[in-house]
């Protein structure tokens, strides 16, 4: 029996993964962001998705021999188209770190993720004059105001931390203007990652009629992850071999065997991490029963809630201004109203469905 309050508290779960799995790279030594990329992309996407696949759906190859070769398919090309937008996530990060990468890319991934499978099966407007439809469709416009928000505090940080450097400051790799269009990208091509598990869904079902039960998500997910390893390996690969940065991956000697089994141990817990989110997102969904539209934008709040706890961490936000700061702290209090909007949404239309 479905339960939206678990669900929500699973998709939290899958939400603290998602915001730390990047972090292990920061204990990385003598490999290059390339390096430690295809490995954790070779776990996050191919190994782990495989492999917990295999170990909680019952008959897993019977599941995908039933499926529409169409679904199949269409799965996984949107699955490897979002390979790129995981590619720009990272650089993203690396210009204007977690809490505006998360924050920005995440917001949008939100919104579109939810809007553009309903439309698809044409249920937008069933879904917004439902029940709790024009609750959760405010708090979605409220999300993309504090979207905007996030981007005039990312444009101030950078205008502190250049001031900073000239009165003397440490100088910080920050870069907005670039980091916000790998961001822009990173966002559209996240929720298409979220379009990708809506059209492997059938897939899902099918799992579930195998006994799948709670881990039926875990079907459809193999396809949209095995699409994006297929673009970062081939992606990554001709990059690691222009910038003959590949043989750092097996040249154990170069780095030292406790650098090197320090470096696959991160780039491991990256990709564990990683999958995490989407393993927990799986089984939250399950249990939104009827609502399980809500789920992306659920789950994807989870992240850019616990990414700025992230992002305080990594002491992303010391050298700037009191009036950036307070910037920022608006656009997540915008944020978080307006998650809190949506998820009442969810709950209004789900108790006045269950009364009737």
């Amino acid at each position: 029996m479905s339960n939206p309050l678990i669900g929500t508290l699973i998709h939290a779960v899958g939400g603290v993964a998602a915001s730390t799995c990047y972090v292990p790279f920061q204990k990385v030594k003598k490999w290059s962001w390339d390096s430690y990329w295809i490995v954790q992309a070779f776990f996050a996407w191919f190994v782990f998705p495989f492999l917990i696949g295999f170990l909680t759906v019952p008959n897993l190859m019977d599941v995908f021999s039933d499926a529409p070769g169409t679904v199949l398919f269409n799965a996984t090309l949107l699955g490897a188209v979002y390979g790129f937008g995981g590619m720009s996530f990272g650089f993203a990060i690396k210009h204007i770190g977690y809490s505006l990468t998360y924050t920005i890319s995440i917001g949008i991934s939100a919104i579109l993720g939810t809007i553009v499978p309903l439309s698809m099966n044409g249920q937008l407007l069933q879904k917004f004059n439902a029940p709790g439809g024009y609750t959760i469709f405010s708090g979605m416009i409220l999300a993309l105001i504090g979207i905007i928000i996030c981007g005039v505090a990312g444009y101030r940080k950078e205008k502190d931390l250049k001031s900073n450097v000239g009165s003397g400051g440490v100088a910080l790799s920050f870069n907005m203007k670039k980091g916000l269009g790998l961001t822009i990208i990173a966002g559209i091509l996240s929720a298409v990652f979220g379009i990708s598990l809506e059209v492997g869904a059938p897939i899902a079902k099918i799992a579930g009629e195998y006994g799948g039960g709670n881990f039926q998500g875990n079907a459809n997910l193999i396809l949209s992850t095995g699409g994006a390893f297929i673009t970062n390996f081939i992606w990554f690969t001709i990059v690691g071999l222009k910038n003959k940065t590949l043989k750092e991956i097996v040249d154990v000697k170069a780095i030292g065997p406790k650098n090197y089994s320090l470096n696959l141990g991160m780039s491991v817990l990256s990709g564990g991490l990683w999958y995490g989110q989407f393993f927990f997102y799986g089984i939250g969904h399950v249990q939104m029963g009827t609502y399980k539209f809500a789920s992306w934008v659920l789950h994807m709040s989870m992240l850019i809630f616990f990414s700025y706890i992230v992002g305080i961490v990594m002491k992303e936000w010391k050298q700037v201004s009191k009036k950036t700061y307070s910037t920022l702290l608006l656009a997540l209090v915008v944020l978080v109203v307006s998650f809190i909007i949506m998820a009442y949404g969810s709950n209004m239309g789900t108790t006045i469905t269950t009364n009737h």
